[in-house]
């Protein structure tokens, strides 16, 4: 009733305005929200829009880069591709170059640089550092006129002497890239000397790890061939054929481990082998058939340390072979069928520990053979079946623990001196034995432990002397009666 009262107070303008001002306003509402939920729209709409585009641009960019980067790969793999082919050319150049220089037709001078080039090559190239090792060692096996003599008219001294140099080079670069620490190694390679002629050159302190190296049928013909400190540590090591002549070959202080070291049919004929304090651990040592005819070989305070050694049926003639306090431990040292007819053999002050020396089916037939002082210590010394017609001496040895053994031995003349020999815990075997010739005497010798046996031995002739025997708490053992070619102590002739 009021309002109503209120709007009949107004007149028709004034109603008539209030209207048309509310519906402008409503429309002003009305435009506004329009706009803003159109701009809204707008918005998304252009949002989308710059989305749509910039997946388009990052999907373009990531074409464009895989394209780019497949066509720089294609371009680097050409480049490397003629960059390889232009190096592979150049190094096949150099290669034949210096192949070139090492020709018998050039003088000294020319072939001491290709051997500096071939080596430069080897160390560049080492898809085929061993083509390369393999012509520095094919100059080596080439033909080569030894040392003419003092004898020889000046050109041919020089001549010789030049080709020396050059020869000796080549062992020298060889060597320099065995070294520890070199800048670039040649350790694992192979090394062909086969049939080279050495008359001296410098292997000291190289290394030779795997691979092959092979002195077959090379010739040591003078001067001093120098393996010193040198070390073979698997791979082979071949000397076999080999001929040492003359001249030194040193391997003192030289390393041999578990590698397989082959002297088979070697001709020791004159010079000096020297194996000094060389270390022999694991592997095997052949020197099988071997001929030791003359010279000295020298195995001085050698090592050997399980591996076995090979001298079976290696002949020696006339050659001074030296094992000097020698030490053998858990190896085999094998001279089965060896022949020992002139010459020295000598194991004096050798220490044979926990392993075997084998001398089963040998033939001493002449020379010395020398055991002096040698400790046999928990080890067997097998004598199976050998022949004796010469002089063994095994004045002041021990034998402590471990077994000798003489079984079925032949002594049909000769000498085999037990001098001072101490028997003190061993099993001394000498069972089945044939005495027809010949002295075996045991003079000052001491038997207080283990045991010595002559059962089943047959003595046809020669003697046993125990005469001089100081030493009696475990006398030998013989079958009933004694022979009379036996000669006990005087307290135990009714033994």
């Amino acid at each position: 009733m009021a309002n109503h009262t209120k709007f009949s107070l107004m007149g028709p303008q004034v109603v008539a305005a209030i209207i048309a001002a509310s519906v402008s306003f409503l429309t002003l509402i009305g435009t506004l929200v329009a706009q803003y939920l159109g701009r809204r729209a707008t918005s998304r709409d252009t949002q989308k829009t710059l989305e749509q585009q910039r997946e388009q641009l990052d999907r373009t960019l990531t074409e464009q880069r895989e394209q780019l980067d497949r066509t720089l790969t294609e371009q680097r793999k050409q480049l490397d591709r003629t960059l390889t082919e232009q190096r592979t050319r150049t190094l096949n150049e150099r290669f034949a170059t210096a192949t070139s220089q090492l020709g018998d037709d050039k003088p000294p001078a020319v072939r001491l640089a290709g051997v500096y080039a071939m080596v430069g090559l080897a160390d560049d190239w080492e898809a085929n550092r061993q083509t390369c090792v393999d012509v520095l060692c094919g100059y080596l096996r080439m033909p080569y006129r030894a040392d003419p003599g003092d004898q020889a008219d000046q050109e041919e001294q020089l001549t010789y002497r030049s080709s020396r140099e050059v020869r000796h080079t080549v062992i020298r670069v060889i060597t320099a890239h065995l070294q520890d620490g070199a800048a670039v190694s040649w350790q694992g390679l192979d090394f062909d000397f086969t049939g080279v002629v050495f008359d001296g050159g410098s292997f000291a302190s190289a290394r030779f790890s795997g691979g092959t190296v092979d002195f077959t049928d090379a010739r040591f013909s003078g001067g001093t061939v120098d393996f010193m400190r040198a070390e073979f540590s698997g791979g082979t090591v071949n000397f076999s054929v080999a001929e040492f002549a003359d001249g030194r070959v040193d391997f003192r202080n030289a390393k041999f481990s578990g590698s397989e070291i082959t002297f088979s049919v070697a001709d020791f004929s004159g010079g000096t082998v020297d194996f000094r304090e060389v270390k022999f651990s694991g592997g095997t040592v052949y020197f099988g058939e071997a001929i030791f005819s003359g010279g000295t070989i020298d195995f001085g305070r050698a090592e050997f340390s399980g591996g076995t050694v090979y001298l079976s049926d290696a002949k020696f003639s006339g050659a001074t072979i030296l094992f000097m306090g020698a030490e053998f431990s858990g190896c085999t040292v094998d001279f089965n069928f060896a022949e020992f007819a002139d010459g020295r053999v000598i194991f004096n002050d050798a220490n044979f520990a926990d392993g075997t020396v084998d001398f089963r089916f040998a033939k001493f037939s002449g020379g010395r053979v020398n055991f002096f002082k040698a400790r046999f210590s928990g080890s067997t010394a097998d004598f199976r079946g050998t022949k004796f017609d010469g002089t063994v001496d095994f004045d002041g040895a021990i034998f402590s623990g471990g077994t000798v053994a003489f079984h079925a031995a032949m002594f049909s003349g000769g000498t085999v001196a037990f001098t001072g020999a101490t028997f003190c815990g061993s099993v001394i075997n000498f069972d089945g034995a044939l005495f027809s010739g010949g002295t075996v005497h045991f003079f000052k010798a001491m038997f207080s432990g283990g045991t010595i046996a002559f059962n089943g031995a047959e003595f046809s002739g020669g003697t046993a002397d125990f005469s001089g025997v100081t030493t009696w708490s475990d006398p030998p053992k013989f079958d009933s009666p004694i022979p009379p070619t036996v000669k006990l102590p005087v307290m135990h002739r009714s033994l």
